[in-house]
């Protein structure tokens, strides 16, 4: 692979597996194309709330808006500028905080193939 620059722009963003929600991702590095982790955009609409078990370990980036994630152990807030790392195996409840918000990701391994896609 060479070094390459992304925009939210380059996401083609589609609806988050396994959730009917206003939940967006959008893989940019991934495995088809022999990266090592997966790396992408997510967008998540007003009042939106996902709960899963981490299939990966995954490191969010708040771009825009404010979202909160809850464990068992408590609640984190973050928004623009913080990262939240949540690990493989925790189960996590993200809940968008506003108007939504807009993360950048990576995962390890490929979200997709620890979710079967």
């Amino acid at each position: 692979m060479k070094v390459q620059k992304f925009s939210l722009s380059d996401a083609n963003l589609i609806k988050s597996p396994g959730q009917e929600g206003d939940i967006y991702v959008g893989n940019l590095v991934d495995e088809t194309n022999g990266g090592p982790v997966t790396i992408g955009y997510g967008k998540y609409g007003p009042g939106q709330t996902l709960t899963e078990t981490m299939a990966v370990d995954d490191t969010m980036i708040v771009l825009e808006g404010r979202l909160s994630v809850s464990t068992r152990d408590g609640t984190v807030t973050a928004g623009p500028g913080d990262i939240v790392y949540m690990p493989k195996g925790q189960a996590v409840t993200i809940t968008t905080e506003g108007d939504g918000a807009v993360t950048a990701f990576v995962t390890y391994p490929h979200w997709a193939e620890a979710h079967g896609e």
